[in-house]
């Protein structure tokens, strides 16, 4: 007589093999048109600069695990070897919202950032990005698209 520990881990509804995460980076950028930013484990952000009256906003949206509520704002810290560039969001009250899929959720923060500053948001050097909460940190690497676009 055998005794088998799969089969009895599958009438648990168990299985040997790790659990993989419902959702995932590649599938929140298949899902989403825009070209990310940077990416995390389990967070994609999307950046665009915008300019309203003379005023310039890089405007950010997390999608993925990331959920939080403050009312201290948050900050966006951009590195490279030779700058480092902090953003303050315009905002102090900021908020994630659930999304469609379960556990995912969408958090918009708009940062100031001045007109002399927009060329390091546009340079290829940045070597990391820091989401800076009161109640954490949520670090990205700039997102490269590793896929050739071919005709």
């Amino acid at each position: 007589m055998g005794f088998s520990l799969s089969k009895l881990k599958s009438a648990f509804g168990g299985n040997s093999k790790p659990n993989k995460p419902e959702d995932s980076i590649e599938k929140i950028i298949s899902e989403i048109e825009n070209t990310p930013f940077g990416v995390s484990d389990s967070n994609v952000l999307f950046a665009g600069l915008n300019e309203l009256g003379g005023y310039y906003f890089f405007q950010t949206v997390v999608v993925g695990s990331f959920k939080f509520k403050t009312f201290d704002g948050a900050k966006l810290i951009m590195k490279s070897d030779d700058f480092e560039l902090e953003l303050d969001s315009d905002m102090q009250e900021l908020e994630s919202e659930p999304s469609q899929v379960a556990k995912r959720f969408i958090t918009k923060i708009d940062f100031q950032i001045e007109e002399s500053d927009i060329i390091n948001l546009q340079s290829e050097r940045i070597t990391e990005i820091r989401l800076k909460t009161k109640k954490g940190d949520l670090s990205f690497i700039k997102y490269v698209n590793t896929i050739d676009e071919e005709e």
